[in-house]
């Protein structure tokens, strides 16, 4: 075929190309490996050695002519495109904007600030220290010898180089004691982790602790405090008992319990029928303890509390698993986001 025809038909087939795709495949069609201009390219050799100049110039002439329609068809099916886009996908700013959720803080984040506040209303300052602590501040100086199943390495995450994973914020208490002068009133809320997993223990939870030192305090000092934090959270009607029992750092120490919140009393599967709830542990600073602290319990006594964030937690918003707290279900933590 002349190369003038050749011409003119890729100029039709340019402008009548409907889109980027069908442009393609006539770019392919007329300037491909088998395409018509290049095989007419392939034909020079066979035409006498005066024709094959002029024939080659103009059929490269022809190529680069086609390139350019290709080019600016291109531009033009590309603006239309884009010109089509913009139409259908017009914003109508008039319309509602889309809800956006906001988020929460977790529950037990939101039960840890509860009862710091109640705590500093009543004259404790909050106190941290490190997650990472060593044998001697959790241990040692708190009344726990080495051969204390506290101790054992199935209650206590351990490091390779003797470190711990904090099994109770009671290192707070010691380290306190060493920076501060007496008289302090300290809090220490904070992470704490055990060897322990079930619905009502994770290996990691919560813990708040306290800590008084003063002269002349007595056991009547930790009731009033405890009876007052316990009211001022569940209600001046709660119901509340201290039980003798035994923790290495302090002496005397108690358990404490308070009228079950779910029946008020009366006995549930919560309270397994006794229409009691254990809530937290409490008793008078060892004297051991104060003297790992350098204080001396001569002339100072102090007392101490201990309680668990996650139980107080359920109590308040009615789970019985605590592992639900930590799944990461947000069918679950977004009935929290207001409360």
């Amino acid at each position: 075929m002349h190369v003038a025809n050749i011409l003119s038909e890729a100029q039709t087939l340019i402008t009548a190309a409907s889109d980027v795709k069908v442009l393609e495949q006539t770019r392919v069609a007329l300037l491909g490996k088998k395409g018509r201009i290049t095989l007419l390219l392939k034909t020079l050799g066979q035409l006498p050695p005066e024709q094959r100049k002029a024939q080659g110039q103009a059929i490269n002439e022809a190529k680069q002519q086609v390139q350019v329609w290709l080019t600016a068809r291109k531009a033009e099916l590309e603006a239309e495109q884009l010109a089509a886009t913009m139409a259908n996908e017009t914003l109508d700013i008039t319309l509602q904007g889309r809800t956006f959720l906001g988020g929460g803080l977790h529950p037990i984040t939101k039960t840890m600030e509860r009862l710091t506040q109640i705590f500093i209303k009543m004259g404790f300052v909050v106190e941290q220290g490190p997650e990472v602590e060593n044998e001697y501040y959790n241990f040692e100086a708190l009344n726990i010898p080495a051969y204390h199943p506290a101790r054992a390495m199935h209650d206590t995450f351990y490091f390779a180089d003797g470190q711990v994973l904090r099994t109770h914020t009671s290192p707070v208490q010691i380290r306190a004691m060493e920076r501060l002068t007496a008289p302090l009133q300290i809090i220490a809320p904070g992470r704490v982790y055990r060897c322990d997993s079930d619905m009502t223990h994770t290996p990691m939870f919560h813990q708040v602790e306290g800590l008084m030192i003063a002269k002349n305090l007595s056991f009547a000092h930790l009731k009033g405090i405890i009876e007052a934090f316990l009211k001022t959270l569940f209600g001046s009607r709660l119901a509340i008992r201290f039980r003798p029992s035994y923790f290495p750092f302090t002496e005397p120490s108690a358990e404490v319990d308070m009228s079950c919140v779910v029946c008020q009393g009366q006995g549930c599967r919560v309270c397994k029928d006794t229409g009691w709830l254990e809530i937290l542990g409490a008793g008078m600073v060892h004297p051991k303890v104060m003297q790992y602290g350098g204080i001396d319990p001569e002339q100072y006594t102090g007392l101490a509390f201990g309680l668990g964030v996650e139980r107080i937690a359920m109590l308040l918003y009615g789970v019985d698993d605590l592992r639900l707290f930590y799944e990461n279900d947000l069918r679950m933590l977004q009935q929290f986001s207001s409360v």
